[in-house]
């Protein structure tokens, strides 16, 4: 276990470096000027340049790749062109948004899928799984957009039970995070883009489940334990679903480092102020370090939650190990 939290820690900062690296190329190759956000017509050829060397952007581009990254090394993300912050301020502030509508939308999707799919592979041929299906596939293939707006519709402008947009009421003050965070005001306004991320997500873990479960069901091991007279719960829970789980415990690691970044859709639907609607602002604005900073955090979720994902196999399978020493 220990080796390979290592070399997944050696991956990890290969990987992180690799992002850092394309997206400072990236950004700079990418056509406009950041400064036409701040200049006017009636500013000179003088005070454009003053502005550049002020974002140590008149430097040659191996000298601010080297300060990019010795700045990186000591945590300093730079400051946003566009709101003139701390970059790792402004991505402080959006990420307990970003973490609240991911976690709970993937724990209502993962929590229904794992059921919903154990259950189809028992009910294998009936119309249940004829109806279920077709349902599961036409939510995962549906836009999240478009899902998104057939709920505003209905929810919201039509029923007037869930506001249509935003984290929380204007004008709404708190004593701390986290009392934001858990206020029935926060959670209200959750419900609608996290139930449009769970609707999306949940087709993936039920038909994962399921395809793993009629896979696991036919092994030795169930016939044995069938043969050792087990009642079906204990062969469903403590044998078939464990091993069922494996795919699917990756799955939900990965999803939840992804989703990070994934989420740019749904949270411009709603107006949620979440990290991917503040990367898009970012684009969109040439701001290169608020760019490259949700870039970076995306990218350092997400290996994160692949590292995870391997120590969840792991321990969920121990031949993994096992193969790992050998």
């Amino acid at each position: 276990m220990i080796s390979l939290l290592l070399r997944r820690l050696g991956h990890a900062l290969f990987v992180l470096w690799a992002v850092a690296s394309l997206t400072f190329v990236l950004f700079r190759m990418m056509p406009g000027d950041p400064t036409l956000n701040f200049l006017s017509e009636s500013f000179s050829e003088e005070m454009r340049a003053s502005l550049l060397r002020a974002f140590g952007l008149d430097r040659p581009l191996h000298e601010q790749y080297l300060l990019y990254l010795g700045n990186l090394l000591q945590g300093d993300f730079g400051v946003s062109f566009l709101q003139k912050r701390p970059v790792l301020d402004l991505l402080l502030e959006a990420l307990p948004n970003t973490v609240m509508l991911t976690v709970s939308a993937l724990i209502v999707a993962y929590a229904f899928g794992i059921v919903a799919g154990a259950f189809l592979a028992f009910a294998r041929g009936t119309l249940v799984e004829g109806i279920a299906i077709p349902a599961a596939l036409m939510t995962r293939a549906a836009p999240e957009f478009w899902l998104g707006m057939i709920l505003l519709a209905w929810l919201s402008f039509g029923w007037g039970i869930f506001p249509s947009g935003g984290a929380n009421e204007a004008g709404a003050e708190f004593s701390s995070e986290a009392a934001r965070l858990f206020s029935a005001d926060f959670l209200w306004h959750l419900v609608l883009p996290a139930a449009t991320l769970a609707l999306y997500l949940q087709g993936l873990p039920l038909l994962l489940m399921r395809a793993t479960m009629l896979e696991v069901l036919n092994d030795e091991f169930i016939v044995m334990a069938r043969m050792k007279g087990l009642s079906r719960w204990a062969i469903v829970m403590r044998h078939a679903a464990r091993n069922a789980l494996l795919p699917v415990a990756t799955a939900f690691a990965l999803g939840l480092g992804s989703s990070f970044g994934g989420n740019v859709v749904v949270e411009q639907v709603f107006s949620w102020p979440g990290l991917g609607r503040l990367l898009v602002g970012a684009v969109q604005g040439a701001d290169y370090p608020l760019a490259q900073g949700a870039f970076i955090l995306i990218a350092f979720v997400l290996v994160v939650m692949n590292t995870v994902a391997d120590l969840l196999y792991a321990w969920l399978d121990p031949r993994v190990s096992v193969g790992a020493k050998r």
